[in-house]
């Protein structure tokens, strides 16, 4: 939700604020910030709304000398991007400075003692509590320690965090701090570094160390971290981790926008995930951490996730109902948090996150584990919470998605719910290993064929002129093509501001249908299946009332390519059931071109971030 970034060591502290901002810009783009520990002992700060580059346009002339500060870039959630409310926030006498990444649940309560008290709060947000209680403990308790000094004023705080401290008393020093927000550290030659994710880091070093919540680790100038738990006993052994990409992988490489850098990387995202997958008792998963006795018992699963992984779920259910005759409930995680579940001691539970750390899904994982149920994540980032926290992982291998909208962890996401209902059906007699094998050869076609939708993107670069100066847009689908168009809606809905609604095809006469009239944009999903004669019907229902119609369908239907305006090709899939993990990409180019029509910004759309680590 927000970026948090922190430098102490040999050199000057702004240039990796910025860089690391830069970097961390998918995370919140309403505001960003930096304050600095200069030579003369003062902290020096400047902050103002808008993106990062108006930050770094700022910068040029605050003359920010010093080797140690903290900066953050905001995505809002109490009070509006104003200048005054951009991290970092100061304490009374402007001598100690945070940055706050996540929810404190007690802030009114906190600011109304804290004004009893005779503190001057200048912001709206619950975030700027943390540096004045940090102030009442630096001059009481903690006696001029600033990690102890940090411990107190989180003894006071509900909610969830990811905090960096500086304080000109404490010069050279930064303390950090997490509960269920991200945050790593690192300890080179140079310095000490924290951020919220391990991006920023990637260029300085290939090795970081992951905060437990709970955590106080203490950064120094000559680079060393010292790390303290809850109670303030030493951790001798932190979780670290080893960056496994190139920090190249996070940057535009040629590319216009990372959207299209990332739909172009979909092929080798899949190669990637299904290497070394199909072994001699059918595919490995050995990530689930379950014997076959206790995968063949499971008598029912329930996929938790948010957004476009949710989407994922809806066709994980479809697929492991089909293949491995299991019942499945997929649900949303701010829905599932709060409704009854019915739970036997065989139930596994699936979570699905591209970040690992989206609360509402980590919220839902905590709850299963707690009921006796086995959780497997299926996530992109490696040593995330829900990896972390979760019986098993499937690391997707996608590589970093910096584009706040995910088109290359969907698709991959969408090929380890293949794997996972391979393994279920073969280990509970559903299919034999020579079915398991045709099915993986058909996975194992998959990036050729995406290959194949991207040399045809001028065929979505030409039906995005039906849609610039639309109002409104349906999508529609039927059986797993449904959710195919559930998700090209959110795409379009994201990255253009473009409203659009998606439905069953079946559906649409149900009520959508009244929305149609002459020159309304409408997206059909009719690949060459078993309801594709059923399709076909719906799409002449709409251009009966004036509607163009947009087909994402197999090449050689003439059919469609009679009726439509515009056909976005697919060449033939081998199994219907993976026509939404190839068709889809049309919808991601369809979005991303209908967006910059619109002159949308289609890496940072308004009002989103990436990480969602708050409920």
């Amino acid at each position: 939700m927000c970026g948090v970034v922190g430098y102490t060591g040999k050199n000057q502290a702004v240039k990796y604020l910025l860089d690391g901002l830069s970097t961390l810009e998918y995370r919140g783009y309403d505001s960003a910030g930096v304050e600095v520990l200069s030579p003369s002992g003062n902290l020096h700060g400047v902050k103002c709304v808008g993106r990062v580059a108006t930050l770094v346009e700022r910068c040029k002339t605050a003359n920010l000398v010093g080797t140690a500060g903290i900066g953050h870039t905001r995505w809002a959630t109490h009070g509006a991007p104003t200048d005054r409310n951009a991290h970092p926030h100061t304490d009374c006498s402007g001598r100690i400075a945070i940055v706050h990444n996540g929810i404190i649940e007690n802030f009114q309560e906190l600011r109304r003692d804290l004004a009893a008290a005779g503190h001057e709060l200048r912001s709206d947000t619950d975030s700027e509590v943390i540096a004045h209680l940090v102030e009442d403990a630096w001059n009481g308790p903690a006696k001029g320690d600033l990690a102890a000094a940090v411990r107190n004023a989180c003894d006071r705080l509900e909610g969830s965090w990811a905090i960096a401290a500086i304080c000109a008393d404490a010069p050279g020093q930064i303390v950090c701090t997490r509960k269920g927000s991200p945050l790593v550290v690192a300890s080179t030659p140079d310095g000490a570094y924290a951020a919220s994710d391990v991006m920023p880091l990637a260029k300085v070093t290939s090795h970081v160390i992951q905060l437990d919540d709970g955590d106080i680790a203490t950064l120094r100038q000559d680079g060393s971290v010292a790390i303290t738990d809850r109670d303030g006993i030493a951790v001798e052994h932190p979780s670290t981790m080893d960056i496994d990409w190139d920090a190249s992988a996070a940057t535009l490489g040629g590319y216009s926008d990372f959207m299209a850098k990332e739909i172009s990387e979909q092929p080798a995202a899949i190669e990637r995930l299904l290497q070394g997958r199909l072994g001699k008792h059918g595919v490995e998963l050995d990530e689930l951490s379950m014997s076959d006795e206790e995968l063949a018992a499971i008598d029912r699963v329930y996929v938790i996730a948010c957004g476009t992984s949710y989407h994922v779920g809806l066709i994980t259910k479809a697929i492991i109902q089909k293949w491995a005759k299991i019942p499945v409930f997929c649900e949303y995680a701010s829905e599932f948090n709060y409704s009854d579940v019915l739970v036997t001691e065989h139930t596994l539970c699936v979570i699905i996150t591209q970040s690992g750390e989206t609360a509402d899904t980590l919220t839902a994982a905590r709850r299963m584990k707690g009921m006796g149920c086995r959780v497997f994540a299926i996530t992109n980032v490696l040593g995330s919470s829900a990896a972390r926290e979760s019986d098993g992982t499937m690391y997707i291998q996608a590589g970093p998605e910096v584009c706040v909208c995910s088109t290359k962890a969907y698709t991959a996401q969408m090929v380890a719910a293949v794997l996972l209902a391979l393994r279920l059906a073969l280990v509970n007699g559903q299919m034999d290993q020579a079915e398991v094998e045709r099915h993986f050869h058909d996975l194992e076609q998959l990036p050729g064929l995406i290959s194949e939708v991207l040399k045809r993107r001028w065929q979505d670069k030409q039906a995005a002129r039906l849609f610039r100066n639309a109002h409104s847009s349906l999508f529609l689908g039927r059986g797993v093509n449904s959710t195919t168009a559930y998700e090209g809606a959110l795409k379009l809905k994201e990255v253009s501001y473009l409203h659009a609604e998606a439905y069953p095809a079946g559906e649409m006469k149900h009520g959508p249908i009244a929305l149609l009239e002459p020159g309304f944009p409408v997206v059909a999903v009719v690949p060459a299946d078993h309801v594709h004669d059923k399709t076909v019907s719906n799409i002449q229902e709409c251009i009966a009332r004036g509607a163009v119609v947009v087909a994402v369908a197999t090449d050689g239907d003439e059919a469609v390519a009679k009726l439509c305006q515009d056909v976005l090709w697919v060449p033939p899939v081998p199994d219907e059931d993976l026509f939404p993990i190839v068709g889809v990409v049309h919808l991601q180019l369809l979005a991303r071109y209908v967006a910059r029509a619109r002159g949308c910004d289609v890496d940072k759309p308004r009002n989103l971030a990436k990480s969602v680590t708050v409920e």
